[in-house]
């Protein structure tokens, strides 16, 4: 089944947010409605499985590993309506030219990512995609801390949290990441 209207929706939030979780829900869906679905992750977050989309919860999807946008491209089947990409974050800045051709072609696309980094700034290519999203949620986690809503993510190192100057980009779950609310999210600048 083909849209009328392509779409590029993005599904962002904190580690531990459930934002796998709902791309997941929202392909599962439009498998059901018998569209044609293509699933992207970069071939770094190798954390659950290689070839699926995997929630913290357990939920999965089968997936496409790719190291750029150019693989997506390449992968892409012509009579695919719906694309899902997750960890969006890890992708280079061509995505987003990418995805917006795809919906100015009448492709639904679901992007599910960090939109901001341990650091609690702006991550990778999410801002942008934000912006360009007709539709744009933004879940929370629980503090690890206080129990109140969290949008942030805090890295651990050895049980402390983790110096401004770490490298942003470093793959793992809850042995390295809580999910923190802006007052209990902390970034040693020394």
């Amino acid at each position: 089944m083909k849209h009328t209207t392509g779409s590029i929706e993005v599904v962002c939030g904190s580690m531990f947010s459930g934002k796998t979780e709902e791309l997941i829900r929202r392909l599962r869906r439009a498998s059901i409605a018998r569209q044609k679905v293509q699933v992207f992750k970069p071939a770094i977050d190798n954390r659950y499985a290689v070839e699926k989309v995997k929630s913290h919860a357990g939920m999965d999807f089968d997936a496409i590993p790719v190291t750029c946008t150019a693989e997506i491209r390449e992968r892409l089947e012509p009579d695919t309506t719906v694309i899902g990409v997750d960890e969006a974050q890890f992708l280079d800045d061509e995505l987003v030219p990418f995805v917006r051709s795809l919906a100015d072609r009448g492709v639904r696309v679901i992007i599910a990512g960090l939109d901001q980094d341990f650091r609690g700034e702006p991550f990778g290519c999410m801002p942008l995609l934000m912006a360009y999203a007709e539709h744009v949620d933004k879940l929370s986690a629980i503090c690890m801390v206080c129990g109140e809503p969290a949008t942030r993510t805090q890295r651990l190192v050895n049980g402390k949290p983790a110096r401004y100057n770490e490298p942003v980009v470093v793959v793992g779950a809850a042995e390295m990441y809580e999910a923190r609310c802006r007052k209990h999210h902390e970034v040693p600048r020394t």
